[in-house]
Formats: C-alpha cells, sequence, structure tokens
C-alpha cells in the first residue's frame, strides 16, 4: 500500500474562477504548484487529484469537458516532468446526495480502493474548510489549508466544529516541503 498526496485542483494547481472554469482557455496554472510537482522526493507518494466540480452538476459545463479540462492538466503535468497517478471528479451539485462531493470522503476512499493507498500515511491539501473536512473523514494523516485560491477567505470565516487539528501552507510548494521533511501525524 502506498502514501499518496490528494490534491484539490482549483485554488491549489490552478486559479479558481467565481463563474467556474468552464473550458481550458480559462485554465490559469500556478506555475509553482506544477513545478513542485517534479520533486524527485514525491516517488514514494501517489499523486491524486481529488476535485468537486458542481458546474457539471448545474450544467453549466458537460461531464466530457470537465474530464477534457482534467486530461489537458494531467498532460501539462507531466510535460512539466512531474505526474499524476489519479484524477477523482464529483460532478454532482451542492444539494446532491452523493458520497463523493467532498466534505465528504468518498472520492477519497474510492481512490484509495482503487490505488491501494494507505490513508493512514497520505496527506490531503486544499483551500477550502471542505478539503480539510474529507480528508479528515476519510483518516489521512494529515491535512493542510493553502492560503492560494479561497484559502485565505476560508481562514477568515467560522471554523467548522468538526475540523481537528491541520496546517496552513503559503501555497503548494510550502505544503510538499512540509510533508517531505516532517511525515509525522499531525
Amino acid at each position: 500500500m502506498f502514501p499518496a498526496i490528494f490534491l484539490d485542483r482549483d485554488g491549489v494547481l490552478i486559479e479558481n474562477r467565481a463563474e467556474y472554469v468552464r473550458d481550458w482557455s480559462q485554465v490559469s496554472i500556478y506555475p509553482e504548484a506544477i513545478r513542485a510537482l517534479s520533486n524527485s522526493k514525491l516517488k514514494n507518494h501517489m499523486i491524486v487529484i481529488v476535485t468537486n466540480q458542481s458546474a457539471v452538476g448545474r450544467g453549466i459545463i458537460s461531464l466530457e469537458t470537465a474530464e477534457e479540462i482534467n486530461d489537458r492538466l494531467v498532460h501539462l503535468i507531466r510535460d512539466q516532468g512531474s505526474r499524476v497517478d489519479g484524477v477523482y471528479l464529483c460532478p454532482h451539485g451542492p444539494d446532491a446526495v452523493c458520497d463523493c462531493r467532498k466534505p465528504r470522503p468518498g472520492l477519497l476512499l474510492r481512490a484509495a480502493r482503487e490505488l491501494s493507498l494507505d490513508l493512514k500515511r497520505s496527506w490531503m491539501i486544499g483551500d477550502a474548510w471542505s478539503d480539510v473536512q474529507a480528508g479528515q473523514s476519510a483518516g489521512v494523516q494529515g491535512t493542510i489549508l493553502l492560503k492560494t485560491g479561497r484559502g485565505a477567505d476560508q481562514l477568515s470565516l467560522p471554523r467548522p466544529a468538526d475540523i481537528g487539528n491541520f496546517l496552513v501552507c503559503e501555497d503548494l510548494p510550502q505544503a510538499l516541503k512540509i510533508i517531505l521533511a516532517d511525515n509525522t501525524k499531525v
């Protein structure tokens, strides 16, 4: 079983858009995040993107478009000498009753089953309370809230009562540096 680093997509790898990322032309990448994924020390971790894409459930974009954006992002990451071992997407809207929409842990649990991941040695990195909640509900070793994307705004909101200890980092490179330097339980 492998440890994983779960990454939210929007706000971690690419910029959030108030009206959703509707096609590839609207993708604005965080170059430093993509470069950070090329760290050779990450070879002992699986890299897995877990992303809510409620624009699909809201009828704003098709599932095929959401998957195409993810595929192009993965190819770009790989072209930069980095890797992604899996992408898991929740296409449901916020009112849907599903187990895959973060803050529920379904995406992480599915990835763990399909990729033989050890959740107790894994991390979740995101820019929203829902990312932290999903990671903690899945039983990962540690969760990190980034200040990129919506993260800084999230920190100004009340902390959900069900959230345990978590770390706050400026960006993905800082978060990966912490994970690789100290892989103890947070």
